[in-house]
């Protein structure tokens, strides 16, 4: 390669450089966060036909009266509210002033809200103590059977623990909402007279095997339950379930009288 074609393709790539430097400067569009509607925004907002008090807004963070219901952040760009949660929502705004707020909700519903003036709608957020599931009481369950011809006694011991589970709902104004729960651990232990054949601490984790991902997150271990024997194995249930629904997984967990154990989705 002689010079001159040396030089021709420096040149060629210094301008294929520049040009994609001076695209990249333009693509580069920082958003401005608009300051003045997240102060319209402060305060608590009502439901205008219903008068039910939907959120509280407080600097950066909006807050449900619900109690389960986590604060989230929010900001807002151009004409959209845009809620920093879990899920990144975001919601069209149409309508705004400082006693009027109208945006659609994730069902395409135009949400219509007032500026709540009564003093009393503060009470809705006072301090409330989260609830959990198995009312964060410590479970337990006994049993004595007879399995291989030979008398066992099953323990079964629910703890709550201080892991939280949030479930992510809608709220009646089509809001994106998550709610908080507290997982739990539950103890099996089985022992043939004064010896111990099996003891396990169970976590929801040690059931991913069998239960789809996304349900695991958002579930609780309910409960474990003795459910009979069979020849030299003693049969239980994993229950576990995303709060206040009917939705739930039920895991099979079979422990043979020398301690090993075996699991397998109830179909």
């Amino acid at each position: 390669m002689n010079k001159l074609t040396l030089m021709i393709t420096a040149v060629v790539a210094a301008l294929i450089t520049g040009c994609k430097s001076g695209n990249n400067d333009n693509n580069k569009t920082e958003r401005t966060e608009d300051l003045q509607a997240k102060k319209l925004l402060q305060g608590i907002w009502v439901d205008s036909d219903e008068e039910n008090v939907v959120f509280k807004v407080k600097g950066d963070t909006i807050y449900y009266p619900d109690s389960l219901s986590q604060p989230v952040r929010f900001a807002i760009y151009g004409d959209t509210l845009e809620m920093q949660n879990s899920n990144e929502s975001k919601y069209a705004i149409i309508k705004q002033s400082a006693h009027l707020f109208e945006f659609k909700n994730q069902n395409g519903d135009v949400v219509k809200l007032v500026k709540g003036e009564d003093p009393t709608y503060e009470l809705q957020f006072a301090p409330k103590k989260m609830t959990s599931v198995n009312q964060n009481k410590t479970l337990k369950s006994d049993s004595v059977v007879f399995c291989a011809n030979e008398r066992y006694h099953s323990y079964i011991q629910v703890n709550p623990t201080k892991y939280k589970v949030y479930k992510t709902s809608y709220n009646n104004d089509g809001l994106d909402v998550e709610n908080i729960y507290f997982d739990n651990t539950i103890h099996v232990g089985i022992f043939k007279q004064q010896a111990r054949v099996f003891s396990k601490d169970f976590a929801k984790s040690d059931f991913a095997k069998f239960v789809p991902a996304d349900f695991l997150k958002q579930s609780v271990l309910s409960d474990i339950i003795l459910t009979g024997t069979s020849s030299n194995t003693l049969h239980y249930e994993a229950q576990l379930a995303i709060p206040d629904s009917y939705v739930s997984y039920i895991v099979n967990i079979d422990i043979n009288t020398d301690g090993k154990l075996s699991m397998n989705i109830q179909k």
